[in-house]
């Protein structure tokens, strides 16, 4: 029996709840290779982990949050506290998917050890199954490190947020010959090291094809082709969250919207007071 967690409207606290299945793992997600596509969505918080759950098979508390909760202008900038609170929250809301926690810029880099401490502080500390990190060809004997040392990886190869400053951009690789042969070497360099799945975000489709033939870890898919072995999204950009979105972003709802609207008529309802109605009040205390 696993354990989720509800939230006690009564005192907005996080309760255990026992879940009637077990929490997929790292093994069953790595077989899905060829099959039945993963299921993978962006998490932040305890409540939307509940949300999404039983829906996906992977959950990603992505360095997104930086943009996403934080408002901040790029990725760079998020911490590795950031990431733990984030991860340990998603975690506690989640029982069936596994858990992935993006490794923040400059938590990894600069050695295999390095990256080993980082990495297993947020296991530690957020229950989380493994952990995401950017880069190709160079972070290949990282991740041969972590995953000796029994950590699960996931890489991400392509546009890479991160490396912002150097790409010059958002804008699709793998356009160039050059650029293409680069993009599939990064990625046969990580699944040989040992990453069970490898993020292709942004890229012409051919190239997210082929790197899904070329390598025998999944293959997950951010602006890359159909052919991946599963896909992700940042979860507020699948609801309609914000205006602006990527080329390959589909909207599922214009959720954005609907919370205007709600807004609004909650506003309205303060301003004639018609809210709080009757039914919404306690009454008093019966004399004697």
């Amino acid at each position: 029996m696993s354990t989720t967690f509800t939230l006690d409207t009564s005192t907005s606290r996080a309760t255990p709840t026992p879940a009637p299945m077990k929490r997929l793992t790292v093994p069953m997600i790595a077989r899905r290779k060829g099959g039945e596509p993963v299921v993978m969505l962006t998490a932040y918080t305890a409540r939307m982990a509940q949300l999404l759950d039983r829906h996906c098979d992977l959950l990603l508390v992505g360095d997104s949050l930086g943009q996403v909760i934080y408002g901040l202008d790029t990725t760079v900038k998020v911490t590795l506290d950031m990431m733990c609170a984030h991860g340990a929250a998603v975690v506690r809301g989640s029982y069936h998917a596994v858990v992935i926690v993006d490794m923040p810029f400059g938590s990894y880099e600069a050695s295999p050890e390095q990256a080993f401490h980082s990495a297993s502080r947020v296991m530690a500390e957020t229950g989380a199954a493994g952990v995401k990190l950017e880069g190709g060809v160079a972070m290949a004997p990282t991740v041969a490190f972590l995953v000796e040392r029994g950590i699960p990886v996931i890489g991400h190869v392509g546009l890479t947020p991160q490396a912002v400053n150097v790409l010059g951009g958002y804008g699709a690789r793998g356009k160039s010959q050059a650029e293409y042969a680069k993009i599939v070497d990064d990625a046969q360099a990580i699944a040989r090291a040992g990453a069970f799945a490898i993020v292709v975000e942004g890229v012409v489709e051919p190239l997210g094809r082929a790197i899904t033939s070329s390598v025998d870890c999944l293959t997950i898919g951010i602006g890359a082709s159909p052919a991946c072995d599963g896909q992700v999204l940042v979860v507020d950009d699948m609801l309609g969250m914000f205006e602006r979105t990527a080329r390959f972003v589909r909207r599922f709802d214009d959720f954005a919207g609907r919370i205007d609207t709600a807004a609004a008529a909650y506003a309205a309802a303060v301003r004639d007071r018609s809210f709080p109605a009757e039914a919404e009040l306690y009454a008093p205390v019966a004399a004697g």
